[in-house]
């Protein structure tokens, strides 16, 4: 199982050493590792990136944008041309790091682009800029996966790449075969999706690119740790993850505040593998058929059957 987790998380326990940081991951055995883009990368070659994963017998999984400072009224889809043009140049950018340090997934979440107020911004043109760039970008690193990560809300009241559903229509619209989604557990309790859902329209289309673990009360970006608030629902999500053949990193991101980042990146990674052999123990043509049979009191029967797997 390949698994990365976030790096802030270890910047808020000490200094902002990566070297310190990659060495605490592989002592608790992780294997990839997410940048954020360009904020990880400043000051570091994408040569010398690939040299301090490699010291430390990790890989990159991706880069993910972050737009700061003055993409605060918007990101690819600002309303003003130069900053919107500066937004897709730090997307070619993080391509090119990305590429040169070893990864292969591009991950942009527009946190900026949205709105506060009714009337502030015109709809579908911001939507057609979006699909506009997003082609951009595919068709720059046609080599790469450019993953979406959307979000209901936060840094805006309403995001414009709210959901699945205008996360399919982006996808759409812009028809590119190496665009496609990355998943992120706690923005779809945001919205009332059921991740599973999620997990297996854009797993069967081949669509589904990065996945981001954590758990959350449903309100807020709580980031909690996996399984810790709706177990359930956790297994069901990693059911269909397996069911499509994911191969990518699963990412924990998960905010550590009073709990050490390492002692919580060491729980991830044991939940995980305690969920993932519950699946394995009770077998995907079990389970399957329980979902075949569309029978609540089955399913129920299945939850039970997987939670005492899990004690075995």
């Amino acid at each position: 199982m390949k698994l990365a987790t976030r790096i802030n998380s270890y910047f808020r326990d000490g200094d902002k050493n990566l070297d310190r940081v990659f060495a605490e991951f592989q002592s608790v055995g992780l294997t990839h590792v997410d940048l954020n883009y360009p904020e990880h990368c400043t000051g570091v070659t994408a040569e010398d990136m690939a040299a301090k994963l490699a010291a430390h017998d990790l890989q990159l999984n991706g880069c993910a944008l972050r737009f700061r400072n003055a993409f605060l009224n918007g990101d690819l889809g600002n309303a003003d041309d130069a900053l919107a043009a500066e937004a897709l140049e730090l997307c070619y950018e993080a391509c090119d790091y990305c590429r040169t340090a070893g990864g292969n997934t591009v991950t942009i979440w527009l946190g900026h682009d949205g709105f506060d107020y009714s009337f502030q911004i015109a709809y579908a043109r911001v939507f057609d800029q979006l699909v506009a760039a997003f082609q951009k970008v595919c068709d720059y690193a046609p080599d790469l996966k450019i993953s979406i990560e959307y979000k209901p809300y936060e840094e805006r009241a309403y995001a414009f790449i709210d959901s699945m559903g205008m996360t399919g229509m982006i996808l759409n619209a812009a028809d590119r075969p190496n665009l496609g989604v990355t998943l992120d557990y706690c923005h779809m309790l945001m919205k009332h999706e059921n991740p599973a859902m999620a997990a297996d329209l854009f797993g069967r289309e081949g669509k589904l690119y990065g996945i981001h673990l954590n758990d959350g009360n449903g309100r807020f970006d709580d980031g909690l740790m996996i399984g810790t608030s709706t177990p359930v629902k956790t297994l069901e999500f990693l059911y269909y993850v397996k069911k499509h053949g994911y191969d990518s990193a699963i990412y924990f991101d998960t905010f550590p505040v009073i709990e050490p980042a390492a002692g919580e990146a060491a729980q991830n990674d044991q939940m995980i593998h305690l969920l993932n052999d519950a699946i394995e123990t009770v077998g995907m043509e079990k389970i399957q058929s329980v979902i075949d049979a569309n029978d609540a009191i089955k399913a129920a029967e299945l939850v039970r059957e997987l939670f005492c797997a899990m004690g075995r």
